[in-house]
C-alpha cells in the first residue's frame, strides 16, 4: 500500500486536542479540612500521575482521527485486483452460447471495448481485435489462463503478428455469414463549367479508367463539388472563396497552379521527376498537378500507369484487414510488465469513519447521562 498524498497525516496533529479535552475535564478533587487533623504535622504531597477518564471514549476518538487523516493521505493499494483463474473471451459475429454450452459464464466476456459478459447483448463487431487483445493481456495477472474464440477468417488485422506475454488457447471458428470485404469506392471527379475541352477530355479517360462511371456533369459557376467528391480547377488562378472554404472544411481540390516552395511530392514519374505535390490547408487537400490540361502538348499526361499511380496516391492501399486465423495464433513473448493500477479503498474509509463517528456520539452522550447529576 502507498501514500498518493502523505503530506495528509500532518493532520495526525489533531490527537492533541482530544488529550487536552479530557485532561480538562478530569473530575476535580475538592480538599476537605478535618478539625482532628489540624494538629498533624504536614506532610509531602505525591506527585500527581496524569489520569484520564472515559479512556474508550479517548480511543474512540484518537481512531476517528486517524481516520480523517488517512482519507486525506489517500492509500492505494498497488497489488493486482483479484481475478480468475481463467478467462475466455469470444469476438463479436460467433455464437458464445453454442461455444460456452454448459460452462460457467462468469468468465466468458465478449472480445469488445470494456470485455462485457456473453450474457449481455452482443456488441457490434470490433475492427480491432489484435489491439483489444494486446490491452486484455495487459490488464490480467500473469498467472492467469487466456482462451479466445475467433473467426475465421480473421478481421481487423493490423499487419503485425500479435505477441502476447502468456500463452493462449487459440481458437479458430468458421463464422455463420461471412461478409464480403469492403472496398473503397473510386473517386469521382467534378469540374466547372468553363474547364476546356481538352482537360474534359483528359479527365474523362481518367475517370473511365478509375470506374465504368463516366466523368460527372460540369458544375455551374456558384456549385461546390459534392462531399467525397474530388474538384478539379484547370484555371492557373487562385481559388475563389467558396472553394477555400469548402477546401478548408475536408475538401479535396486537384489543380494546375504551381505548387508553393517547400509542398512535400506526392507522386513522381518514371524518370524520378516530380509530378504530382500535396498541400495541406485546413481539413483539406490541395493536389498540384503543373502543367497544360492538353495530352498533345503535356507528355506526363500520355503514361499508361498515370491513372493507376494517381488512384494510388489519392487512396493509398490499406493494410490487409482479413487473414487465417490460424496463421495469427499469438506468440509468447518477454514483454514489459505493466503497471498495475491504483486502487484507493475511499469508501471503505468513509464507512469506517462513519461507524466510528456514530460510535464516539453514543459513547459521548452516555457518558454525559452518568455525570449528570
Amino acid at each position: 500500500m502507498s501514500l498518493l498524498f502523505p503530506l495528509g497525516l500532518a493532520a495526525l496533529a489533531a490527537w492533541l486536542l482530544p488529550l487536552l479535552i479530557h485532561l480538562a475535564r478530569r473530575h476535580p478533587y475538592t480538599p476537605l479540612d478535618f478539625a482532628a487533623l489540624r494538629w498533624l504535622r504536614a506532610q509531602v504531597r505525591p506527585r500527581q500521575r496524569i489520569r484520564f477518564d472515559d479512556w474508550p471514549l479517548l480511543l474512540v476518538r484518537l481512531l476517528l482521527l486517524a481516520a480523517l487523516a488517512l482519507l486525506l493521505a489517500r492509500p492505494a493499494l498497488t497489488g493486482p485486483a483479484p481475478v480468475p483463474a481463467a478467462w475466455t473471451v469470444v469476438a463479436p459475429g460467433l455464437d458464445a452460447t453454442a461455444l460456452r454450452g454448459s460452462t460457467d459464464a462468469r468468465n466468458w466476456h465478449w472480445l469488445a471495448p470494456g470485455f462485457p459478459t456473453i450474457d449481455q447483448p452482443t456488441p457490434a463487431d470490433a475492427a480491432a481485435l489484435p489491439s483489444l487483445l494486446r490491452e486484455l493481456d495487459a490488464q490480467l495477472p500473469a498467472g492467469t489462463a487466456l482462451t479466445v474464440h475467433v473467426p475465421d477468417p480473421l478481421p481487423g488485422l493490423d499487419g503485425a503478428r500479435l505477441q502476447l506475454s502468456r500463452e493462449v488457447q487459440w481458437q479458430p471458428h468458421a463464422p455463420a455469414v461471412t461478409a464480403p470485404p469492403h472496398a473503397s469506392p473510386a473517386p469521382r471527379l467534378r469540374t466547372r463549367s468553363d474547364a476546356p475541352a481538352a482537360a474534359l477530355q483528359w479527365l474523362g479517360a481518367l475517370q473511365r479508367a478509375w470506374s465504368t462511371q463516366p466523368l460527372a456533369a460540369p458544375l455551374a459557376d456558384d456549385a461546390l463539388p459534392a462531399r467525397g467528391e474530388i474538384g478539379v480547377w484547370t484555371a492557373t488562378d487562385a481559388l475563389p472563396g467558396t472553394w477555400q472554404r469548402w477546401l478548408q472544411q475536408g475538401g479535396t481540390v486537384l489543380t494546375a497552379a504551381k505548387p508553393p516552395a517547400g509542398a512535400p511530392v506526392l507522386l513522381r514519374d518514371a524518370d524520378n521527376a516530380p509530378l504530382l505535390w500535396q498541400q495541406r490547408i485546413g481539413q483539406g487537400r490541395l493536389l498540384h498537378l503543373p502543367g497544360e490540361w492538353n495530352v498533345a502538348r503535356n507528355s506526363a499526361l500520355r503514361d499508361d500507369g498515370l491513372p493507376r499511380d494517381l488512384l494510388q496516391a489519392l487512396q493509398p492501399p490499406s493494410t490487409p484487414q482479413l487473414g487465417d486465423a490460424q496463421d495469427q495464433t499469438p506468440r509468447q513473448a518477454a514483454l514489459p510488465a505493466a503497471t498495475p493500477p491504483l486502487r484507493e479503498p475511499t469508501a471503505w474509509l468513509l464507512l469506517v469513519i462513519v461507524l466510528l463517528f456514530a460510535l464516539e456520539r453514543w459513547m459521548a452522550s452516555s457518558a454525559r447521562r452518568r455525570a449528570a447529576p
